[in-house]
């Protein structure tokens, strides 16, 4: 039997690849996958109509423990913010319009919730 860490591991990068493969055909363009740093990580940063998407994939089973999406706490989003700065400055420039959006998986059902937080 697989260790709680490890299938948790396993399910996240398979919703990972569901959501890049989501945002692939809604028109997106993949920039980064798992972007880190001494910070934190983004799972996804996309780009599209000139806006640099950040991405937060969350992947559940079941919603016994509640829903994906209530995972990306106050003190998650700030992370993913910091983060996303340091991508900003090295990247594209810190002027660039961008986003945060929350892709929830439940049961195999994504949720894309734009301009989340």
């Amino acid at each position: 039997m697989l260790s709680n860490k490890r299938n948790n591991s396993i399910v996240g990068s398979s919703g990972e690849e569901k959501a890049c493969e989501y945002l692939i055909n809604k028109g997106y363009k993949i920039l980064r996958r798992n972007f880190k740093t001494k910070i934190g990580e983004i799972d996804i940063i996309a780009k599209i109509d000139n806006i640099t998407v950040f991405v937060e994939v969350k992947c559940r089973q079941s919603a016994m423990f509640g829903l994906p999406r209530e995972a990306v706490t106050p003190y998650k989003q700030r992370k993913i913010r910091q983060v996303a700065t340091q991508y900003l400055k090295n990247h594209d420039g810190i002027y660039t319009s961008c986003r945060f959006d929350v892709i929830d998986i439940l049961d195999g059902e994504i949720t894309h919730i734009e301009n989340c937080f």
